[in-house]
């Protein structure tokens, strides 16, 4: 029995204590410990500061100011999970409070939440509309999701090239191609078959070139190399031997690269072809623009001769890429006679390059690349249409189809 009434005695004296305590808690005036609360966040003191905002609350949970300055805390000291509760409670309620709609902002970009800060000043300026600070904020948070868009984009595109530089090294590459012409002139058939090799100092490519044509078998030696000078330029070089009539004794190149501001390429360079009986030198340069997924090329070819006017030809480029660059779909228009790769023939002898560079000639030719499941494998199918002069009929043109087909593997 005596337990019982001690027993009873502490639980009553134990609640009339609480209460008493809390009586003793929740008096004073509220603006009074709101001010010396904002005192003490300001100076660095959050917890405490909170503890003085959260009584204040247990009383007055409507003191908007109160419970601004609570999440503010809470978002200064990284807690924006918390921040958010409290500013929730307040713009579900106060539409107008530009100050607290300010502040949720804020604690969503703190947290990079971006995507949410954007959602909370759109749903500002639909209660406050046209206001120039929230405007102002609305601008910056879509400037800096684009910034890290972009950042993010060529974080990726670089790791992508980096894992691609540290993997696949080496490739190899098989061409051929096909011309069929409607008048005169029998098929003519193109093979090559080249290995790419990426090395410090730039890319370097051997290659042997097969031709069939007027009946006539024909091997051609080649090698590229693309020497890295800086981040702005690079240069392309080339040499190639053949003792072939249906190929150039010695054919060799060399143009310099640079790459500018605003997505621009321009180059100039030079090529020789040396035959049996005559030379041809030729001069060339490329101006190239990366527009978004497309890319613009445009390149002329210059042949001056000591017998009659400097000759002129060109090509227009336009590419469309897909998800990298190994997947496109380009278009080329080719006017003039580019003599680096093919001859015809006249009267059983092989028209020279020189004389070829003054056939008016035009070209259309379409290109799709594509990669394998793999990745490490790439497709280049092309299909183009030829409308060439008679070189020993001049005013009369015939036709030719011609189709290639491209393969490169990575190793």
């Amino acid at each position: 029995m005596l337990y019982r009434i001690i027993y009873l005695g502490l639980f009553l004296l134990f609640f009339v204590q609480k209460g008493i305590t809390q009586e003793l808690a929740y008096q004073g005036n509220p603006d009074t410990s709101f001010f010396v609360a904002r005192d003490l966040a300001f100076e660095g003191n959050h917890s405490v500061a909170r503890d003085t905002l959260r009584l204040i609350l247990s009383r007055y949970p409507d003191y908007t100011d109160v419970r601004n300055l609570l999440a503010k805390t809470y978002s200064w000291d990284g807690n924006h999970n918390e921040a958010r509760k409290h500013f929730n409670k307040i713009t579900s309620v106060e539409r107008q409070n530009k100050e607290v709609w300010i502040a949720a902002v804020k604690n969503e970009i703190y947290a990079e939440n971006y995507s949410i800060a954007l959602g909370l000043a759109n749903k500002a300026l639909i209660f406050m509309e046209a206001d120039p600070d929230l405007q102002i904020m609305h601008d910056e948070i879509i400037n800096e999701i684009h910034k890290k868009q972009n950042a993010s984009q060529k974080s990726t595109e670089k790791e992508l090239k980096e894992t691609e530089a540290k993997s696949y090294k080496n490739r190899l590459g098989i061409v051929n191609s096909l011309d069929v012409f409607d008048v005169v002139y029998d098929p003519m058939i193109y093979s090559g078959v080249e290995y790419i090799r990426e090395t410090e100092i730039g890319k370097i490519i051997p290659r042997i070139n097969f031709s069939n044509r007027f009946n006539t078998n024909g091997l051609q030696y080649e090698m590229d190399f693309y020497p890295k000078i800086s981040k702005t330029f690079y240069a392309y070089t080339n040499y190639g031997y053949s003792n072939s009539r249906i190929f150039p004794n010695h054919r060799a190149g060399a143009e310099l690269y640079a790459n500018l501001p605003k997505a621009l390429e321009v180059s100039a360079g030079i090529r020789y072809l040396d035959f049996v009986t005559s030379q041809a030198i030729i001069y060339t340069g490329s101006v190239g623009l990366y527009k978004g997924n497309y890319y613009f090329s445009l390149r002329p070819y210059i042949t001056p001769r000591t017998d009659g006017p400097i000759g002129f030809s060109g090509s227009l480029l336009a590419r469309k890429y897909f998800q990298d660059r190994e997947n496109y779909f380009g278009i080329n228009l080719i006017m003039g006679y580019s003599p680096e790769i093919k001859q015809l023939i006249s009267d059983s002898d092989i028209i020279l390059a020189e004389t070829l560079l003054f056939v008016e000639s035009q070209q259309l030719l379409f290109e799709y690349q594509f990669t394998g499941n793999s990745l490490t494998n790439s497709y280049r199918a092309s299909l183009g249409i030829t409308r060439q002069e008679l070189v020993f009929d001049p005013g009369e043109f015939f036709l030719a189809l011609s189709a290639g087909f491209r393969y490169h593997t990575k190793f």
